[in-house]
């Protein structure tokens, strides 16, 4: 790779050479400097000229003054008399003191000799002033720039705001050629601090991305064997995982200029200037090859062309992805530019943007594993003070489908938690109410519940647990609370045992099994039953609805996928790709699947009443319990922990032993009412 780019302008997204450090910049022309001395000198005149503050007065006030002798001196110019008085004078209209004043003299009326013999001399010939100045000459300069002064502030004004402004934002084009104008920042591996060490828990993608720094380092060594670089890399994985990470690790590695931009930012309200802006970004991409382009959120402009509702003959964001296409892979192509996009729904992306040539790799940012969670935990607690006997990998296993977003809020909101209650380091609880807290919502234990519907909540997580405990092929169970949480009123949290990307079918009747039993045991204890039941009907229906039309899980409806086509949608929608009878069909399946699980269900919980009546009525003491507790409760223990008001409560007292009433004559001290008497000392 040369180093000729070191050269090239790699300033902001105007391309713009970026000004020298440590110096000025004289851009501004020869008019602008003479303008500005111009209005210094003619401001410094006019304060010379201005700068005492007369007061005007009457004729006959100055004469007083002049025959009391009370004027120190004055300066004749033209019909006017500037002058000051020797103590201060006191208007009678209320005036504040002055000594400096002006008066308007008719000299028409007298010589200007007479004027100053009257003023120098009184009438008996003594001199009475020692200064007179006769300032005749009309200061044709003053005269004639002063009334100019307001004309060339206003147009200074207008120049250094508006002028300049349209000469720096777009030349011939005016403030509008600014729009077509890339809005890109420039990062180099100085301005960042985040590298490949920094992102954890996608090792594969990591690899991927590490080639494309690998790329710009040492291009000759893949063009060795005629091998060409990747002219693009799609990021595609679900929000939160680390896309833009990996793209700030880009920057921090690689040893080119990082072009980032986001897609919604070549949108504008004008016509034609996001295809202006993608043009304008490659521009100063090819300036500065080899270098990376990222463009972070690519689905705003690259969804598929041809679908959906259009206004009229021109979409604007059409425009944008043809003029990405071209730059991308057309007649002006540059093998030097490496376009790195991320989004989280490749499936709308035009096929013309997705093809080889244009994102040649389509890397795949996954939700991180057991392992992934570990290592992202361990990064994400490099700045926080962990206790000695916190275990990050049974937070770990306790956090299945959590991207790295959420893990880094769980270590957050621990930290957070751990300050608030005045600890030194963050313990295994804090963490734990931290990892509830991000998934469920905050814990609502102020909220006043009614007993009816506590106790509905109670035999609801109770029969949620207990069958949950008696199905070897559900997850294990980590929590159960009454407490409400988010919009729950209950929740039974589970533990799995592994990462479960394949659902078999015996974990699907064992999950349905486990969602059936809160209604049941509700409806069965408590003779009624509520909406509280929703979030685990709309589960059942989808998963029962997923194993008959999509999973091929069903004898009657075979091995046939009748679930909906994304590819095939559009903004109005499409009609299900199967006849009304096999609609009916996948109904009909759906129903006789819950139902039959439905009842079987019922009879488990009619062989465990007891247990579901001790685990509803353990919650109802102590409103959460762990594993431990619910495997003790299922084994037919009873628990022995206090509750929350116990140790709260005060301790007993002891009972006090019979007080005999003393006899006053046995004991002096002792008066006969019973009170012991004072004694001195």
């Amino acid at each position: 790779m040369s180093d000729d780019r070191d050269e090239k302008p790699t300033g902001g997204g105007n391309g713009r050479r970026p000004r020298p450090a440590g110096g000025m910049r004289f851009g501004r022309g020869v008019f602008a400097w003479v303008l500005f001395i111009a209005l210094a000198i003619m401001l410094y005149l006019y304060v010379q000229n201005k700068g005492q503050f007369y007061t005007e007065v009457g004729i006959n006030v100055f004469w007083d003054k002049v025959d009391s002798g009370d004027l120190n001196k004055a300066t004749i110019q033209n019909n006017e008399v500037l002058g000051e008085f020797k103590t201060p004078f006191t208007p009678v209209d209320g005036k504040p003191q002055f000594k400096h004043f002006r008066v308007t003299f008719p000299l028409g009326t007298t010589s200007e000799g007479e004027f100053q013999r009257r003023v120098m001399y009184d009438a008996s010939g003594q001199k009475r002033l020692t200064e007179l100045n006769a300032d005749n000459s009309d200061n044709l300069l003053m005269s004639l720039l002063i009334p100019f002064i307001p004309w060339l502030l206003v147009f200074a004004v207008i120049w250094f705001i508006f002028i300049r402004q349209l000469r720096n934002n777009g030349g011939a084009g005016g403030m509008l050629g600014n729009f077509g104008r890339s809005k890109h920042k420039i990062t180099s591996k100085e301005h960042t601090n985040v590298t490949f060490d920094d992102v954890a828990g996608v090792e594969e993608a990591k690899d991927e991305v590490r080639e494309i720094v690998e790329f710009l380092k040492n291009p000759k060594k893949f063009q060795r064997l005629g091998g060409r670089i990747p002219r693009g890399v799609l990021l595609v994985g679900e929000p939160g995982t680390g896309k833009t990470m990996l793209a700030k690790a880009i920057a921090g590695e690689a040893d080119a200029p990082f072009f980032s931009i986001s897609g919604s930012d070549f949108v504008e309200m004008f016509v034609g200037v996001g295809a202006s802006r993608v043009r304008d970004l490659f521009k100063q991409a090819k300036d500065n090859s080899p270098c990376i382009i990222f463009l972070d959120e690519i689905d705003a402009v690259g969804r598929r062309r041809g679908s959906g509702f259009s206004s009229g003959g021109h979409d604007e964001r059409e425009q944008t992805l043809n003029a990405i296409l071209v730059e991308m892979d057309g007649f002006d192509s540059n093998d030097q530019v490496i376009v790195c996009a991320a989004t989280n729904r490749v499936d709308v992306l035009d096929p013309a943007l997705t093809r080889p040539g244009r994102f040649d790799r389509q890397v795949y940012v996954p939700l991180p594993d057991v392992k992934g969670r570990l290592e992202i935990l361990k990064v994400h607690s490099r700045k926080v003070k962990l206790g000695p006997v916190v275990d990050m990998s049974r937070l770990a296993r306790a956090t299945p489908g959590f991207s790295g977003a959420d893990l880094a809020a769980i270590i957050n909101e621990a930290a957070l938690a751990a300050t608030l209650k005045d600890k030194d380091f963050i313990e295994q609880d804090d963490l734990e109410e931290a990892r509830d807290k991000v998934r469920w919502g905050r814990a609502k234990k102020s909220r006043v519940i009614d007993e009816k519907d506590k106790l509905a909540t109670a035999y609801h997580e109770a029969g949620h647990a207990v069958v949950q405990c008696l199905n070897p092929d559900a997850d294990p169970i980590h929590k159960v609370t009454i407490l409400p949480r988010g919009n729950y009123g209950g929740a039974t949290m589970s533990l799995p045992e592994k990462d479960r990307s394949n659902y078999g079918k015996k974990w699907c009747f064992a999950t349905l099994r486990t969602l059936f039993a809160g209604r049941i045991a509700e409806e069965m204890f408590c003779g009624d039953v509520n909406t509280g039941a929703l979030g685990d009907i709309r589960m059942a229906s989808n998963l029962a609805r997923q194993m008959t039309r999509e999973w091929g899980m069903n004898d009657r409806v075979g091995f046939v996928y009748y679930g909906e086509d994304e590819q095939k949608q559009n903004f109005m929608g499409t009609a299900p790709d199967y006849s009304q009878e096999t609609a009916k069909l996948i109904d009909e399946e759906v129903k006789k699947l819950i139902d039959s699980l439905y009842e079987e269900t019922r009879g488990v919980i009619e062989q465990n009443r007891e247990r579901v009546d001790a685990m509803a009525k353990a919650l109802l003491k102590y409103e959460t319990l762990d594993a431990n507790e619910v495997d003790m409760i299922m084994n037919g223990q009873q628990l022995t922990r206090p509750t929350v008001s116990d140790m709260i409560a005060p301790p007993p007292s002891t009972p006090r032993p019979p007080v005999t009433p003393p006899n006053p004559e046995s004991n002096p001290g002792l008066g006969l009412g019973g009170g012991p008497v004072p004694h001195p000392g």
